[in-house]
């Protein structure tokens, strides 16, 4: 259990202190609550980065951090996009779609990685296009949680123009980096081989 593996058992226990900061009404206001929300996503995120910085750097590169660092990261996410729906119902309508695609994306890239490590002993690392949708998944839930604080004025407070950009920007990007996964790995979901 090196540093970089720490840091990512570390980053899933910060998830369901995430959510209980971002769903279970505190006496502490919402734009309170907001930043302090984000403020976890955000540092819980940072982990993110830092354990594969180290890991390379240190060559600290194991298994069990190219199996765990990507689902903790799945964890945080799909956790903090299903409080945003539970917290914030102005967003639902369309932002439920977005968590379907995400969820649906996670899952099936997932999947791939279990037959991979299953019928090649194959450890799927994140791809470059896996980590621009993991930034965009997680700048998408700081724009949400903090737009009403850093731009508390019209059309954001009507329309939510931010956290809609980057809803879409999220959602093409979970697409895309989805079909990539699926392409790569085609011939292992193969039943003949």
């Amino acid at each position: 259990m090196n540093l970089p593996n720490k840091l990512t058992v570390l980053r899933m226990i910060m998830v369901p202190i995430f959510l209980v900061v971002l769903v279970v009404p505190l006496p502490i206001g919402e734009t309170a609550m907001r930043i302090a929300a984000a403020v976890i996503f955000a540092l819980t995120s940072l982990t993110d980065m830092l354990d594969g910085k180290i890991a390379r750097k240190y060559n600290l590169v194991t298994d069990f951090g190219k199996l765990m660092d990507p689902l903790a990261d799945k964890f945080l996410v799909i956790a903090a996009m299903v409080g945003i729906l539970v917290r914030f119902g102005y967003l639902s309508d369309i932002f439920v779609w977005a968590v379907v695609i995400v969820v649906f994306r996670e899952l099936a890239v997932t999947s791939i990685r279990c037959i991979a490590a299953q019928k090649k002993g194959l450890v799927v690392a994140a791809s470059w296009l896996g980590k621009v949708k993991t930034t965009t998944q997680m700048i998408c839930v700081i724009s949400i949680l903090l737009e009403p604080v850093i731009l508390p004025f019209k059309p954001f407070t009507e329309w939510h123009l931010l956290s809609y950009v980057t809803t879409a920007a999220m959602t093409v990007m979970t697409l895309w980096s989805g079909i990539d996964y699926l392409k790569a790995y085609w011939p292992l979901l193969d039943p003949e081989k």
